[in-house]
């Protein structure tokens, strides 16, 4: 990688610490990477907040009950994607799985599931939905999976988190099996809710997220494992509620209607250029 980048942007961690942090350019890669990146005894600490709902299935608010109703409608779109997958069997593995709704719905669909949740609360979650069964293994990290192969796995919202892009992505070569299917989602800072929110876009999220991903840098990211991108699909909801979210960091209010506008504009914007608030990645084993 360049060691000379550019800062594209200076900006602040506004769900947790308040701390201030740049987002560099890494032109080869066309991808920003946040600086400074927190040491990885450090990391945990800025998960550690009510504000990080994938984490707690919190309902309080506008914005959680948003995020609620979107996800349950995200979680068919989920399942209905990995169905379409012709694969051998039905093995799943989920990384990053939250509070587990995205396993359980697999599992009632005739999918055999593995999880991987670093956060203790959220695997603790995910654990306390599970045991009436015990249908479903929850590991606190990928390198705990050592002789499992998997016909299909997803990172909904994860790859952004991870310290080391490049033993990570080899690691999920390994997991995978020959003509396997991996299901990667990210946000796309090259959307035009990003750049119009700029400083105040809620999917920078640093300093959880350590990369800020675009098309070009997710497929020369795999390609050097020979995990080649086959098809780019949109995820429409995220520009609105991402919106939302800005226009709180942005003014202090929960702006529904301003958000509403900014991201129908981003939706449509992206019907020419492609390049919606948030994108998955369906990338094959070759």
């Amino acid at each position: 990688m360049n060691n000379k980048k550019s800062v594209y942007l200076a900006l602040k961690d506004y769900s947790v610490s308040g701390e201030k942090f740049e987002l560099l350019v890494n032109s080869e890669l066309e991808m920003l990477e946040t600086s400074p990146k927190p040491s990885l005894d450090k990391l945990p600490g800025y998960y550690e907040s009510e504000e990080y709902i994938s984490h707690t299935d919190s309902r309080k608010g506008v914005t959680d009950k948003l995020y609620q109703f979107v996800k349950s409608h995200a979680l068919k779109n989920k399942l209905k994607l990995i169905n379409s997958f012709k694969t051998s069997n039905k093995n799943l593995l989920d990384i990053g799985c939250g509070t587990g709704d995205f396993l359980i719905t697999c599992l009632t669909n005739e999918w055999n599931v593995v999880g991987v949740e670093p956060n203790k609360n959220a695997r603790e979650l995910t654990n306390s939905k599970l045991d009436k069964n015990n249908l479903a293994t929850i590991f606190k990290d990928v390198n705990e999976l050592t002789s499992q192969k998997f016909d299909v796995i997803t990172m909904w919202h994860v790859l952004e988190h991870v310290p080391n892009l490049d033993e990570y992505i080899l690691k999920l070569k390994q997991l995978l099996k020959p003509n396997g299917v991996l299901v990667v989602a990210v946000p796309n800072f090259k959307s035009f809710d990003a750049i119009y929110y700029k400083q105040f876009w809620a999917a920078f999220d640093v300093p959880r997220h350590l990369w800020h991903f675009s098309r070009k840098s997710i497929s020369l990211l795999f390609k050097k494992y020979n995990l080649i991108v086959e098809k780019v699909l949109p995820m429409y909801f995220d520009s609105f509620y991402v919106s939302l979210l800005s226009e709180k960091y942005k003014t202090g209010k929960s702006n529904l209607v301003k958000a509403f506008i900014v991201g129908l504009r981003s939706n449509l914007k992206a019907i020419s250029t492609k390049e919606y608030s948030s994108l998955i990645y369906i990338i094959k084993n070759s």
